[in-house]
């Protein structure tokens, strides 16, 4: 619309829900006046109770049409909706694996379309999808650009869809760290309470756990107490790549990590070969399963996984030796077979593995609560940096870590 009086264009949104004390009200506000607009507040009801949301009616204001969208692109990501919104719009997939142009792309967060004047939720929330719409069955769902086949009904645009902007909890969390997101200096014990309560309370819930693992967690020695877990039922499915069930299987045959004695911490001659070594010997048998079928492999955490039936995803890298024959080195495939257990998880350990947590927290949804330790800041904070938002950061050993939680959890 535009205003006569100085030819500025303008829309009208609507936003809801605790927009005060969720900080919404305020990024509103800011990302406005970042992008060089105005707005105007037309209503505004605060609600009676902390448990009681606000409403909002605002006029944004911009210098033409495409400065308006930009402010009501970001506007958007915060749950904000036009004040007279309309149904969804759809195109047809030009070709396999292309979105039509002007496709809308997802974030992590709750999403709903608008089809025939009511709101429908999205299913298989996630970060970087097309909407897959069936407006005659009233059903949307997220599919991944590589999934989309020609003719397929693509969500085009940002009128008729809206976002549910993460709130923050209305009452104390019992999950909840120091202010920061990410700290060396936060209480140990107090984190480790916490974590084993959270996992306590999504095992009860019947939801997932999922356990994304890095080499470290062999070399540090702490795959001992990632299996207390695994035993105990705390860990549903392990994400991981070819180099910590390398190094695990390593460990049991050779009693090596890289090459170093796990029992002296000494390197032992002729030791770089022993990853290989175990790489041989699981391909002979056929995977890892065939191995402890075998009586190859009689210990360590993968033993473990395939002793209690655990699933396990092994995405491959360029990097990779051999692989293990359980390594699926097609990332396409890779993401298809890690993206059912994020869509029904509960809560995710990430330990000592940048790429492998990134690409998990790429899949997962918003309302997944992270764990992800590392002994250096810059994961969590680039975990953080790629959307991941959720994400609550630990900065400690890894070992120490998974031993105290184990313990908490009597495992």
């Amino acid at each position: 619309m535009e205003n006569g009086n100085n030819h500025r264009v303008y829309e009208d949104i609507e936003a809801e829900g605790h927009l005060i004390d969720s900080n919404i009200l305020s990024r509103m506000m800011s990302g406005i006046v970042e992008l060089d607009g105005e707005y105007e507040v037309l209503s505004f009801q605060i609600g009676r109770g902390n448990e009681n949301p606000s409403t909002m009616t605002m006029r944004v204001f911009g210098r033409d049409g495409s400065h308006l969208t930009e402010m009501l692109r970001m506007l958007h990501g915060l749950g904000v909706v036009p004040a007279h919104p309309g149904n969804v719009s759809v195109e047809s997939a030009p070709a396999d694996g292309v979105f039509p142009e002007g496709f809308y792309s997802t974030t992590n967060l709750e999403t709903q379309v608008r089809i025939g004047g009511a709101w429908y939720p999205v299913w298989g929330t996630e970060m970087d999808l097309g909407i897959c719409v069936d407006t005659e069955a009233h059903r949307a769902w997220g599919v991944p650009i590589s999934q989309v086949r020609k003719g397929d009904a693509i969500a085009v645009g940002q009128v008729g869809i809206r976002v549910m902007s993460q709130e923050r909890l209305r009452e104390k969390e019992e999950f909840e760290f120091m202010n920061s997101t990410a700290s060396s200096e936060k209480p140990k014990g107090q984190i480790i309470r916490q974590a084993a309560a959270l996992l306590r309370e999504v095992r009860e819930s019947n939801q997932a756990i999922i356990a994304v693992v890095g080499p470290a967690v062999v070399h540090t020695g702490a795959a001992e107490h990632l299996k207390r877990l695994v035993r105990a039922g705390y860990i549903n499915v392990l994400f991981g790549g070819n180099a910590v069930a390398t190094h695990d299987i390593e460990s049991a045959l050779y009693g090596t990590s890289l090459g170093i004695d796990m029992a002296t911490g000494v390197s032992v001659p002729g030791g770089h070969e022993h990853h290989l070594r175990a790489i041989n010997r699981i391909r002979a048998c056929g995977g890892i399963r065939q191995a402890v079928e075998q009586g190859v492999l009689t210990d360590g955490l993968m033993h473990s996984l395939v002793e209690t039936n655990t699933p396990y995803i092994l995405a491959g890298s360029i990097r990779d030796d051999g692989p293990l024959p359980d390594v699926i080195t097609d990332t396409m495939k890779a993401q298809e077979a890690m993206r059912p257990w994020c869509q029904k998880a509960g809560a995710c350990l990430m330990m000592s593995t940048m790429l492998h947590s990134i690409a998990t927290g790429n899949l997962l949804p918003a309302s997944v609560t992270t764990v992800c330790v590392d002994i250096n800041p810059a994961v969590v904070t680039k975990l953080s940096d790629r959307g991941s938002f959720q994400t609550i950061g630990i900065i400690t050993d890894v070992g120490l870590f998974l031993k105290l939680l184990a313990d908490e959890l009597n495992c």
